[in-house]
């Protein structure tokens, strides 16, 4: 069996919010690079992972830094934020769940791809196909009852509206979608992008919420879909690999579901890459004649 076809087989067994038989083809694009970064006054780890799309301890692991170390302004960080396009739509938005990620195309082209927070493992992000129902500026935010008897649950006091403003949660834009109260807004807290700690809202940064907000309308539609494992093969040959933790534990553990008859060497790199589940695209073959499998970033 070819190197494709093994790896593939990854994918199709992985944790899926559809049947097996039903998992998406390998990608054919990664977007994101490797760059540097200076810390600006006021970042932090967190704020900068946030901003670009990588876990904290991942960007501490690619800059020999402690998780908790604090870092002086003007340090140069390098960061890869490469990720793995899960499908190809015309047009419209698509969000993988596990990748906390949601991407733009127009015309079958990525114009535009944003890290988001998306909702808690108690209260997860809904999946399927929606569209943009409605274009807010500068929203009022309703409070649903489910999270008016949270907050009296949690001993807070209770809101049922609140106006334009820093204290509003859903920042300057709101784009709601069809057939659920779910919407993609920005946010007051830009460190909470990128992490699973709404009530199912998709949460995106000021300035991206921004960008996206003139690049939508009404009816613009938006797929919603969960896949943590996933393979792109891209136009050069290369083999890439891109793992997530399985967050709302909707299928088994991708290392108990790797083919037993796999060559050692293809299971312990699929079995490294998943185990570590960083969230970043690793180049696993360069498609050159001959080329060993191997776990690499360049």
């Amino acid at each position: 069996m070819s190197l494709s076809l093994l790896l593939f087989s990854i994918l199709l067994l992985s944790p899926s919010a559809t049947p097996p038989a039903a998992a998406a083809a390998p990608s054919n694009r990664v977007v994101g690079d490797e760059f540097t970064y200076a810390m600006q006054p006021g970042d932090s780890l967190a704020r900068v992972g946030a901003r670009f799309g990588v876990d904290p301890p991942v960007l501490a692991g690619q800059n020999g830094v402690s998780i908790t170390a604090v870092i002086p302004v003007g340090r140069v960080l390098k960061i890869d934020n490469r990720h793995i396009v899960p499908a190809i739509p015309e047009d419209g938005i698509l969000i993988n769940v596990p990748q906390r990620l949601l991407f733009y195309f127009e015309a079958g082209n990525v114009v535009a791809w944003y890290p988001v927070g998306l909702g808690r493992a108690d209260w997860p992000t809904p999946r399927g196909s929606f569209f943009i129902a409605t274009k807010e500026e500068q929203p009022v935010w309703d409070v649903p009852r489910s999270i008016q008897e949270e907050m009296r649950r949690e001993g807070k006091k209770v809101e049922t509206r609140v106006p334009p403003g820093p204290r509003n949660p859903l920042g300057s834009y709101w784009m709601g979608l069809t057939a659920s109260s779910c919407g993609i807004h920005g946010t007051t807290a830009p460190t909470s992008v990128y992490r699973f700690q709404t009530h199912g809202c998709i949460r995106l940064h000021p300035d991206d919420v921004a960008d996206l907000f003139t690049r939508v309308s009404i009816g613009t539609p938006v797929e919603l879909v969960y896949r943590p494992v996933l393979l792109a093969r891209l136009e050069d040959g290369s083999l890439w690999l891109e793992s997530h933790p399985d967050v709302y534990r909707e299928g088994a553990d991708p290392l108990e579901l790797l083919d037993p008859d796999m060559a050692i060497v293809l299971r312990a790199l699929a079995r490294e890459v998943i185990r570590k589940s960083e969230g970043i695209a690793t180049r696993i073959s360069s498609g050159e004649p001959g080329d060993r499998p191997q776990v690499g970033k360049n």
